[in-house]
């Protein structure tokens, strides 16, 4: 139904008919223009001749039966969707638009010289034909919008599932992932790395991210996997919440580069790892490697200071400091004295102690080497 205001309401109707005999010729007219000026819509004709022909006989429609209820140019909307899935923009179908009004303006100037028709008719046809293009244009704005949202919906789609065979574990085929790649338009990358986000109520905006940055931000544990990882650390902070960037993999290899981030993440929250917003897993290899198990660790830790646990909490942390400076200074007492700020003398007294309880183990490689990693992992652990 027309609008109160539609300028096509106050075209006389009994120029309905008289205007329907000229849309055959007009048509033909306005295509050979478009033809001319738009040589790529030579390619779907019968398309373009329908939406000529339906957009002169809806105007005329308009015209004759102001108050019926008008059903949608369906071709309209289906010519702006043909357009995107051509890969073009809106700007031909736009000047199509354009050049069949100039075309449709000069046939209604010649019919109104014809038929006699005052200023104020012409006037007022002037005005009605504007309204229509505007409509008809904003019919294929429509399409195209709908068709481009479509196409994204589809393509997160693609891409969401493609981003749970990469993480999958058990790994999916790799044919699998390769071919869902392919299906979702994502460049399978030399090498990629995940990135473990802290849980938040807060939005992502997925657009500080760069177009090819697969995102799961739906899961408990949301992640990204970044393709040929540069300056990641950078555009994670952007991000504003805590993130843990993963080790550099190939894609084969990044439900690992997640799991690690995700560890690391754990361990920030554990208050393992120092605060921060932003952690790399590469800067925390060892605590990775040796945290990797907490009961092996604890294990390890329990058994190779076995000689320190009857003496108390206090004697204990003081041979343990110790026992660690002298393991990894592998310098005389000065050295180690400046390290733990104590008097060289102090640390003599502490050595002999730890010569009585330890024995030959601190004489051996293998046993010095396996203390090292015990006090190592009794700190990560003591901060937990």
């Amino acid at each position: 139904m027309s609008r109160p205001d539609d300028p096509r309401s106050s075209v006389p109707r009994e120029l309905a008919p008289l205007l329907r005999r000229e849309i055959p010729p007009l048509a033909e007219s306005i295509f050979e223009a478009i033809e001319k000026s738009i040589p790529e819509y030579q390619h779907f004709r019968e398309n373009v001749i329908e939406g000529i022909q339906q957009a002169l006989d809806k105007f005329v429609d308009h015209i004759a039966v102001p108050d019926a209820v008008v059903y949608p140019h369906d071709i309209h909307r289906k010519l702006g969707a043909w357009e995107f899935k051509s890969g073009r923009s809106l700007d031909s179908l736009q000047a199509a638009y354009r050049i069949g009004a100039r075309v449709a303006w000069r046939h209604v100037c010649a019919f109104a010289e014809r038929r006699a028709l005052s200023l104020r008719a012409m006037s007022v046809l002037g005005e009605a034909m504007i309204a229509h293009v505007d409509e008809l244009v904003s019919l294929s704005v429509d399409g195209y919008a709908a068709a481009q949202a479509s196409a994204a919906g589809t393509l997160e789609r693609k891409r969401r599932r493609l981003t749970e065979l990469l993480v999958g574990d058990p790994p999916a085929p790799w044919q699998a992932v390769v071919d869902a790649a392919d299906v979702a338009a994502w460049p399978m990358p030399a090498t990629l790395c995940a990135v473990a986000l802290e849980p938040s109520s807060g939005h992502v905006d997925e657009l500080l991210l760069p177009p090819d940055v697969l995102v799961s931000l739906e899961d408990a544990t949301p992640y990204l996997l970044v393709p040929n990882p540069v300056e990641v650390p950078r555009m994670i902070r952007a991000l504003d919440r805590r993130a843990v960037v993963g080790l550099a993999v190939p894609p084969q290899e990044a439900r690992r580069s997640l799991a690690c981030a995700r560890r690391v993440l754990a361990l920030s929250h554990a208050g393992v790892l120092p605060g921060g917003q932003v952690f790399d897993c590469a800067d925390h290899l060892v605590e990775l490697t040796l945290l990797a198990d907490e009961f092996l660790a604890r294990q390890l830790a329990a058994r190779a200071l076995a000689p320190l646990a009857p003496l108390t909490t206090r004697q204990r942390t003081k041979l343990a400091e110790t026992l660690f400076a002298w393991l990894s200074a592998r310098g005389g007492a000065p050295e180690i004295a400046a390290r733990l700020d104590v008097h060289p003398q102090t640390v003599r007294y502490r050595v002999n102690q730890l010569e009585e309880l330890f024995g030959d183990r601190l004489h051996d490689a293998d046993e010095r080497f396996t203390l090292e990693l015990a006090l190592r992992a009794q700190t990560f652990l003591g901060r937990d």
